[in-house]
């Protein structure tokens, strides 16, 4: 099997032939037929993550065919169409695991980080967090939903029931989570760089009342914000934007440090939250909408061995939508 895998962090990927693994018991062999490209990725390539498992596979938004069945694995059957996300195992017995928040799990494997990802031909994964995805859907389309779309959803959900959201950072998370945004009957306000006309222009076009700069202010205050982009000097910005009780949510695994704020912007209510991985009730409460709400996803597809393309790419903020691997 071919795999691009990190050896030291601040390196490329090197593209190895591998020995085809088995899957141990209640494990699962899948045949990769697409993996999309993740912010998160790129924060386990560049070092901003702490202790990745090297050397390691990334990718954690995987959609393919269950190709090999552990011993002990009755959910699961050959060639059946899975995804399979960023958290990749919990431990069951811990007190977050027991109370509904695996996500906090103090034992978890994670895809692409402290087990191997997607960035491959095949990948092992634990059959308990492999998902059932659509078997006509388009498996590159369908790659994004496994993370930008499922913690989308969890930051969207711990947005509240706002009618007016903003979003910083338009990339594959936000232009899933503003298609749902519309579905529910919502607004959505995205925030971009400055002089991203291009990514404005993309958010207006999926139907974004208003799109603009971060460093603009929108029209009307703002019932919650979502910040995609991992840029610290956005959550005072985003506390200015929401009225008084909003929320802000910062949905990313990696942020720059947070600038001091004054306490006038916090006052009246407001709240900053962050939200952690995400669970398997998320997939199953997600996966189960999105073809109800009909969402689309736009993507730029590369062969698995641009992989580095794919990470520089999104590194420098060119693409719009979600990058996908194709082995």
């Amino acid at each position: 099997m071919r795999a691009m895998t990190l050896h030291r962090t601040r390196t490329p990927l090197i593209c190895e032939e591998r020995p085809l693994p088995s899957p141990a018991t209640y494990e699962i062999r899948v045949a990769v037929e697409a993996c999309a490209v993740c912010r998160t990725d790129l924060h386990v390539v560049d070092g901003d993550l702490p202790n990745p498992k090297l050397p390691i596979v990334p990718g954690h938004e995987i959609v393919g065919r269950v190709d090999a069945l552990g011993a002990g694995v009755t959910n699961r059957v050959l060639g059946e169409r899975v995804g399979i996300p960023w958290l990749g195992h919990t431990c069951g017995r811990c007190s977050y695991c027991v109370s509904g928040h695996e996500n906090l799990c103090d034992h978890p494997l994670f895809t692409g980080y402290t087990r191997d990802g997607g960035f491959a031909s095949y990948v092992i994964a634990d059959a308990a967090y492999a998902f059932e995805m659509p078997d006509d859907g388009d498996p590159i389309a369908l790659a994004p939903l496994l993370c930008a779309g499922l913690i989308g959803w969890r930051s969207l959900v711990a947005a509240g029931p706002g009618e007016r959201i903003g979003i910083f950072g338009f990339g594959a998370a936000a232009h899933i989570v503003t298609q749902v945004c519309l579905w529910q009957g919502r607004h959505v306000f995205a925030f971009t760089r400055p002089d991203d006309v291009a990514s404005q222009d993309f958010a207006r076009s999926l139907g974004a009342v208003w799109a603009g700069g971060s460093d603009q202010e929108p029209p009307e205050r703002l019932d919650a914000a979502i910040i995609f982009a991992p840029v610290g000097d956005l959550v005072p910005q985003a506390l200015q934007a929401v009225r008084k009780s909003g929320r802000v949510v910062c949905g990313g695994i990696h942020m720059s440090d947070i600038p001091q704020f004054p306490y006038r912007l916090l006052w009246e209510e407001r709240q900053i939250l962050s939200v952690a991985n995400l669970t398997r009730q998320d997939a199953r409460d997600f996966l189960s909408i999105a073809p109800r709400a009909q969402i689309g996803t736009q993507t730029t597809r590369y062969p698995l061995e641009a992989a580095n393309v794919a990470l520089a790419d999104l590194r420098s903020g060119h693409l719009q939508g979600a990058a996908v691997l194709v082995p």
